[in-house]
């Protein structure tokens, strides 16, 4: 007991001088945060649009009919998952952030959106049950061109923060897809089709329940892909958790 004080209380100090010598800058504005300490500008925060009120009982979307169980996309193109859950609204302000993070490798911003995830999803990531984190892959040329993963970087975090298993080497990107943004739901899917495999030997094979990894959701195709290639190696639950989520459209 007094190791583990002894070791929480060496982190605060190790975390107050790093950032009295690297500062840390806003995930929102990108100026060093003031005060010092915080993770975020007392302004900036009120600027995230968080996701509440009536959601979506699958994907964790902000219904747009408070009245109804599941958002349009939901309801238009069933998903194989048992849930998910995301931080906050996809709008300008948060895009940018996603932006920052995984064009500029603004890294440092998702030590911000992870404690944020473990604090405000806590009870639903509990209530998932999950024996794995697993992080949507990436292609390998992707990778190298970018030098990181976003999706494992947060999941790293979470699983420090969860105490939830990190699985790496289960799900694997074998196929580079083309760029999403410009497809229809049913396009997307079937771009994604054939993209992700399970690695064979992997420690984790024997997984019946997993939480997928990603920084944002909006149509769900990339979730969905992973989904379904996890239940062919008999991983029979899937959730997921993402930093942003789409509208209800």
């Amino acid at each position: 007991m007094g190791e583990e004080r002894d070791r929480n209380g060496f982190e605060w100090w190790k975390e107050q001088a790093a950032g009295f010598l690297f500062p840390r800058r806003c995930p929102v504005c990108g100026e060093i945060v003031m005060p010092r300490g915080e993770m975020i500008c007392p302004g900036c925060r009120v600027m995230l649009s968080e996701v509440k009120g009536a959601l979506c009982l699958k994907c964790g979307k902000e219904l747009v009919y408070e009245e109804g169980e599941y958002c349009f996309g939901c309801m238009r193109h069933p998903k194989s998952f048992v849930s998910g859950a995301a931080l906050l609204n996809y709008n300008e302000v948060s895009a940018q952030s996603m932006v920052q993070i995984k064009y500029k490798n603004k890294r440092e911003y998702l030590d911000f959106y992870s404690r944020e995830m473990a604090d405000k999803l806590g009870r639903k990531i509990a209530q998932m049950n999950g024996e794995a984190l697993i992080p949507v892959p990436v292609h390998p040329e992707r990778l190298r061109k970018r030098g990181f993963n976003q999706a494992q970087e947060l999941a790293v975090r979470l699983s420090k923060l969860t105490k939830i298993p990190l699985c790496t080497d289960l799900l694997i990107r074998t196929k580079k897809t083309l760029p999403q943004k410009e497809l229809t739901p049913g396009q997307r899917l079937k771009n994604l089709e054939q993209a992700f495999s399970v690695r064979e030997g992997s420690a984790f094979c024997s997984l019946k329940s997993a939480i997928l990894v990603d920084d944002i959701y909006t149509t769900g195709s990339t979730i969905e892909a992973c989904t379904r290639v996890l239940h062919k190696a008999g991983i029979g639950k899937i959730y997921f958790l993402a930093i942003c989520i789409g509208g209800d459209k």
